[in-house]
């Protein structure tokens, strides 16, 4: 029985040494004087101490490691006596007189290791008498310890092929049949373990054995060190003798660490040869065992050994190795079938891995691997296990991961029902993994059939799922998940204008049910896609001399327009006008490209409609009219009624918007509307004029009101801008702007820079000296633009 307590463990460790060192000080004395039977006298009294059963195996192990280094001296003053004449086979008979049976056969295996050293009998029956001779203890701690060190005195011994100890009367299957030997009585010794003792202790002894398992294994890592032991007797004795103990011990801990030592510790190959043998004891263990890990662990040993070497995939051919994993999963699974989702997926982790690197170009097998999971886990709804989720993602990570391209993983028709299996997270993070491949490999998507099967892998990301409100979505990771669809959307392209535009009505199908907050995020990469196409055909249309995109062609720019009318029409609906409005402008531009004005001012008239309607931030305003005022300056498609009308409607905005310097500045940008390079049609010097005018009253009125408010004019800084406006288009030859205008405006500033009133702003003096260095310079040029500047003075 062991004794409960640390303290009193610790008290019996400190006795055991204490009365180890007394006695091996006394042998080490006998052995100095070369007194061998004092020598076996103190040696047997040291190792009494190890017949203790107080000490748990932790502790029995450190009072075993002293008496082992004593042992090893001993052992050379065996080999020193024999040296001096004493007879072996005496000696080997003089330990056996030892009155306590635990010391005398760890001195017997001490002389007996002497004793296959000097050859004087075949190794083999020293082997096996020392084998034999070790069934006299059947405690099992005790036990285990003298066969471990058994085997630690014999392991260089053995009449292994090459070994100085082979001969005519010692082979290898001697040396395979000891260590056998030893194996099967060291496992019974520690299974036993487990039924002694009360049940409520059963925990504690759990514990003990997995503290002695290294001791049993290390008998398998022994075997497979014998450079004898080929394939053949791999095959035929020592793998059916092993499988025979583990199979026959019923025991759950034995079976689970035997099963896992067999696949470390002997080479693939033999694995790969004996795939039959192994998997046939699977469905042989106790209910209760791990399998799943123990087969995962065989599936990855194998599949590392494919891709170490294109050179052994033809043995894995040979032996069917992919059929019969297959096999041999399905039959584990049926026989437990309270086996945890994670591990049943966990399998076919494992077995698709192996799968796409022994059979790489066989989709048809990674199919089958899926289609065998689904199978396996129908009727379970959404999975929501950690476990089990985290590995259904490994699985289906793994083909993208090889294939690095999606196309491939689109092939496989049970993809798409594994992932039904995931929960709504875990759905959307295989989503992203999906997305974040496509982006990492560049891959295009060029078939709207492959966007479809594409978007109904990633609808976790597309809409919401059942039951799961917006507003309980963490904000960032919804922004991060959205963008990451935007960035997708200009993945999928195609030369053929007529199945991009499939595309493009694929994507929209599907974007357009994922709710008001997903459409501002997914909507404008569609928009941009759309206009890419439309300049692609323009330019097609160009390149030829008839325009083959009629209003009758199944795709023209005419029709892409009316598609993307309809869907910047959604984005008005839920709350989204600013970047409706910046849309419209982006398709009347590529409009104006097409030369389609009907199409170019119904974008604008939208747009018109949207900044009166629904902006009302001031701020918004601002940032709105600037953009209208700058995409009408481009656009050179309009008539001059439509021109007007909206010119004219863009002035009007910008004297009403709120703060009077945001006025000035509309204004006064209103001008280029009214003057276009390379547009003679387009220059109108008096309107211009008239907008830098209006842009100086305004500059007047809020200095009048600022003085007013706070009591001082305020900045000069609107009155610089407007200069620099003035100096613009006095160098693009507008006859309207005079210098005297300009010298009258520069006086103003000057004036009001000076006034008592006036609020210093560095930012306004630099920007005023950076202006005045511009007239200078432009001066000093000479010819006709120094002529032109020369009589303004500064």
């Amino acid at each position: 029985m062991m004794i409960d307590g640390t303290e009193d463990e610790e008290k019996f460790l400190a006795a055991g040494i204490a009365g180890l060192q007394q006695n091996s000080f006394y042998m080490h004395r006998a052995l100095d004087s070369n007194n061998l039977r004092d020598a076996l006298k103190y040696s047997a009294q040291m190792l009494s101490e190890l017949r203790t059963s107080k000490l748990s195996p932790h502790k029995y192990y450190e009072l075993y490691m002293r008496a082992f280094d004593q042992l090893r001296k001993l052992e050379m003053f065996f080999e020193e006596e024999t040296r001096r004449g004493c007879s072996i086979i005496d000696l080997y008979e003089l330990v056996q007189h030892a009155g306590n049976i635990l010391p005398r056969l760890y001195l017997l295996c001490t002389v007996g290791s002497v004793y296959i050293k000097s050859k004087e009998a075949p190794a083999k029956d020293v082997l096996k008498d020392l084998v034999e001779m070790c069934r006299g203890i059947q405690n099992p701690v005790r036990g285990l310890f003298l066969r471990s060190y058994l085997s630690q005195v014999s392991k260089d011994k053995l009449p292994d092929i090459g070994s100085e100890y082979e001969g005519d009367a010692d082979t290898v299957s001697d040396a395979v049949e000891f260590v056998l030997q030893n194996f099967t009585e060291m496992n019974k010794l520690w299974v036993r373990m487990q039924h002694q003792g009360p049940s409520r202790e059963k925990e504690k002894r759990e514990k003990e054995r997995n503290e002695l398992r290294d001791l049993v294994g290390k008998n398998l890592h022994v075997l497979s060190q014998i450079e004898g032991v080929d394939l053949e007797m791999y095959k035929d004795v020592v793998l059916p003798r092993v499988l025979e103990q583990v199979v026959n011990c019923k025991d759950e801990l034995a079976q689970f660490y035997l099963m896992d030592c067999i696949i470390q510790v002997f080479p693939d190959e033999y694995h790969l040869q004996t795939l039959d043998v192994l998997l046939g004891a699977y469905p042989q263990l106790q209910s209760s065992v791990d399998i799943k890990t123990v087969l995962s662990q065989l599936m990855e040993r194998l599949s590392n050994y494919a891709a170490s070497s294109a050179e052994v995939l033809p043995e894995f051919l040979q032996v069917e190795a992919f059929s019969k994993l297959s096999n041999a999963i399905g039959k584990v699974i049926e026989a437990q079938p309270d086996m945890p989702t994670a591990g049943v997926v966990t399998l076919y982790s494992s077995l698709l891995t192996f799968t796409l690197h022994v059979h790489p170009d066989r989709l048809d097998y990674a199919d089958q691997v899926l289609g065998a999971c689904v199978k396996n886990l129908s009727g379970k709804g959404k999975i929501e296990d950690k476990k089990a989720t985290k590995q259904i993602v490994a699985l289906l990570s793994a083909p993208l991961e090889k294939y690095n391209d999606i196309m491939t993983a689109l092939k496989l028709s049970n993809y798409p029902h594994v992932m039904e299996f995931l929960d709504v997270p875990t759905n959307k993070v295989m989503a992203t993994v999906i997305i974040q491949s496509i982006m990492k490999n560049g891959t295009r998507i060029s078939t709207s059939d492959k966007v479809e099967s594409l978007f109904e892998l990633i609808k976790g990301l597309i809409k919401d799922s059942d039951g799961t409100p917006d507003d309980e979505l963490d904000e960032d990771d919804f922004k991060e998940e959205q963008n990451s669809v935007a960035r997708l959307i200009q993945m999928f392209y195609n030369d053929d204008p007529e199945e991009m535009l499939k595309i493009i009505e694929t994507v929209r199908k599907h974007i357009l049910t994922g709710g008001p907050k997903r459409l501002p995020f997914t909507v404008p990469p569609l928009m941009f896609s759309s206009l890419k196409l439309v300049r692609q055909l323009q330019g097609q249309s160009q390149s030829q001399e008839e325009n083959p995109f009629g209003d009758d062609a199944s795709t023209s720019p005419k029709k892409i327009f009316q598609l993307l009318n309809q869907t910047i029409e959604t984005l008005s609906g839920v709350l989204a006008p600013e970047l409706a409005l910046q849309l419209c402008l982006q398709c009347a531009e590529a409009a104006n490209d097409c030369e389609l004005e009907p199409v170019a001012y119904e974008f604008f008239t939208q747009a018109y409609i949207l900044y009166e309607e629904e902006i009302s931030d001031s701020r918004a305003q601002v940032t709105a009219i600037h953009l209208i005022i700058g995409t009408l300056q481009r656009m050179h498609v309009f008539g001059v009624e439509n021109r007007d009308t909206l010119t004219h409607k863009a002035t009007g905005y910008s004297a009403k918007l709120l703060k009077k310097p945001d006025q000035c500045r509309a204004v006064y940008a209103c001008s280029h509307l009214f003057w276009v390079d390379d547009h003679d049609n387009m220059k109108d010097g008096e309107r211009v004029l008239l907008c830098l005018k209006r842009a100086l009253r305004i500059a007047n009125a809020a200095q009048q009101m600022a003085n007013a408010a706070r009591g001082s004019t305020g900045s000069v800084m609107l009155f610089i801008e407007i200069l620099n406006k003035y100096l613009y288009f006095f160098e693009k030859g507008n006859p309207q702007v005079t210098v005297a205008a300009i010298q009258g405006l520069i006086e103003l500033i000057m004036n009001e820079m000076q006034s008592d009133t006036a609020t210093p702003d560095p930012s306004a003096d630099a920007f005023l000296a950076t202006t005045m260095r511009y007239i200078q310079f432009q001066k000093q040029k000479g010819g006709t633009v120094g002529e032109k500047y020369e009589p303004i003075k500064v």
